[in-house]
C-alpha cells in the first residue's frame, strides 16, 4: 500500500453543520473549482504556496500534492476528494459568505426546513412527540447564536438545543403569542436545510 492509499478516513459532520455549509455554498456568485487539479491549485494559493502546509491540511504527503498540481494524478480517492471539496468550498468567496452571514444575523434571518422527531415540555398540555416536517423562519438573534457557535467549533449536539429553541419560538409559540412555556427538542434528524 502506498502513502496515497494510507489516508485517514474523513471526519463526518453532523446534519446541522452540513446544512449550514450547504446554505453557504448556495450564496456563491461563481462556482468553486471542480477538478482535483484546480482545487489543489486554489488550496495551494490559499496555503501561501506551502506544499507542506497543504499536505498536512489534506492528510496526504507533499509528493501527492505535487502530483495533483502537476496533473500526474487526476482522480482522488473518496477521502481525498471529500477533503478537497470541503476545503475548497470552506475557503471559496469568503467575502460573499461573510456578507450573507452578516445579513442573516442582523436583519433577514434564515429559513429552516427540518424533518425530525420533536418532543415537548409545557406547563399545560401538548401533543405527544412525533416526527414532523417543519419549514419556518429563524430570527436574526438565533441565526447569530447558531453562526457564532458554528464558528467556535460547536458540535452537532451543541447546536441542536439552539436550533430547537429557534424553531419553537417561530413555529410553535409564534413569537410568544401562544403556547406560553412550551419547549421543543428535536432528535433523530432525518433531514435539515437552511437558506440565507
Amino acid at each position: 500500500m502506498n502513502e496515497h492509499e494510507q489516508q485517514q478516513p474523513a471526519a463526518r459532520r453532523g446534519k446541522v453543520l452540513e446544512a449550514l455549509a450547504r446554505a453557504e455554498r448556495k450564496v456563491f456568485t461563481r462556482p468553486a473549482p471542480k477538478s482535483a487539479k484546480a482545487q489543489m491549485e486554489f488550496l495551494y494559493t490559499q496555503a501561501k504556496r506551502s506544499t507542506k502546509a497543504l499536505a498536512e491540511r489534506l492528510g496526504v504527503s507533499t509528493r501527492t500534492v505535487q502530483r495533483y498540481r502537476a496533473g500526474k494524478l487526476t482522480t482522488p480517492q473518496k477521502r481525498l476528494q471529500a477533503a478537497l471539496v470541503e476545503e475548497t468550498e470552506s475557503q471559496w468567496q469568503p467575502q460573499v459568505r461573510a456578507r450573507a452571514r452578516e445579513q442573516a444575523s442582523t436583519s433577514s434571518g434564515m429559513m429552516v426546513e427540518v424533518t425530525a422527531y420533536f418532543g415537548f415540555t409545557c406547563s399545560g398540555s401538548s401533543d405527544d412527540g412525533r416526527i414532523r416536517t417543519i419549514t419556518t423562519p429563524i430570527s436574526p438573534t438565533y441565526v447569530k447564536q447558531i453562526l457564532e457557535l458554528q464558528e467556535a467549533g460547536a458540535t452537532e449536539e451543541d447546536l441542536h438545543p439552539i436550533v430547537a429553541e429557534a424553531i419553537t419560538e417561530s413555529y410553535f409559540t409564534e413569537w410568544g403569542t401562544r403556547a406560553d412555556g412550551l419547549r421543543a427538542d428535536f432528535t433523530h434528524v432525518q433531514s435539515i436545510s437552511f437558506q440565507f
